[in-house]
Parts: structure tokens; sequence; C-alpha cells
């Protein structure tokens, strides 16, 4: 048998987190007004909401051997990243050439998506733009692709295989 949820509960099903939303919107903007509380709130009400979808899957982990490594790989990719950006930016428009990938995805704990698509949006240049709803392709927009294929090969071995022992 089943629980319901009340009404609340449906809005917030985490209100420590949705506290802690709010709280931290206020700390980051500039300044306390009725507009950024009122954004404040309605992200703590938000987030929760998107949070409360990965609550319903265990979080399986396996070993964590490879995490010290991934975390330092993505820093050093954000950091090579964010100069490759800035050069592509600030040179002329026609170095410039956006696109996107369908990226196999050989990871199905959902845990493990959400870390690699948060390598890849934290990544400056590339943003991960949608899941396909089987969760076997991850929609990525580059802002320079030279080479589709050498970017998920890439991904795959910098990212995915990693976050695949640490969530199998």
């Amino acid at each position: 048998m089943t629980a319901k949820r009340s009404p609340i509960r449906r809005l917030l099903p985490s209100p420590a987190l949705s506290v802690m939303v709010v709280v931290f919107w206020l700390l980051m903007s500039d300044s306390f007004t009725l507009g950024q509380f009122l954004l404040g709130l309605m992200l703590g009400v938000v987030i929760p909401l998107f949070a409360a979808r990965l609550d319903r899957e265990f979080a399986r982990i396996g070993t964590l051997r490879p995490l010290p490594k991934l975390l330092f790989v993505t820093l050093w990719d954000i950091l090579m990243s964010n100069i490759r950006v800035a050069i592509q930016v600030l040179g002329p428009e026609k170095n410039i050439h956006p696109g996107f990938i369908w990226l196999p995805l050989d990871i199905a704990n959902i845990h493990g998506i959400a870390a690699l698509t948060s390598m890849i949006t934290l990544t400056p240049g590339t943003v991960s733009a949608a899941l396909s709803d089987d969760r076997r392709f991850l929609l990525v927009h580059v802002l320079h692709l030279d080479d589709p294929q050498a970017l998920i090969d890439t991904i795959k071995r910098r990212y995915e295989a990693p976050l695949m022992e640490i969530f199998p």
C-alpha cells in the first residue's frame, strides 16, 4: 500500500533543498530585493521538482578509484576550454563553427548520466542540450565543431568511461 503524498509535499518534495536554493540564490545575487527573493523562491520550488526524479532511482556506487583522476581531468579541461573559447570568441568569426552532435551513451545509471551532462555543460564551449527519452543519446551543442567523431571519442574516453566505473 502506497501512502498518498500531500499537495504541499508534491510541490516541495525536499523542503530543505528548497530553502538552501533560496538562501544561496540570495547570497549570490548582488541585492536583496523582492524580485530576487521571488526568483529565488521560484527556483527553490522548480529545482527540487526536477531533482526529485533522481531520487526515484537508487544511486549505485561502484569503485571510487577513478574519481581523483576524473576530477583532475575535468578541471584541466575546464581551464583549457576557457582559454580556447576566449581565443575563438575574441578572434575572427570565421574561426567559430558551431554544431550539434548526438552522443551515444553506454552509461545507463541516471546519476552517472547527470554527472556526465554536468561535466559537459561545465566545460566552456559545450552544452548538454537534451537527453533522448530512452536515455541512450545525449544532444550536445559545441561552439567549435571540426571533427564530431573525435569529440565523441574524447567525451567517452575522458568522462563516460570513468563515470561507468563510479556509477555501474
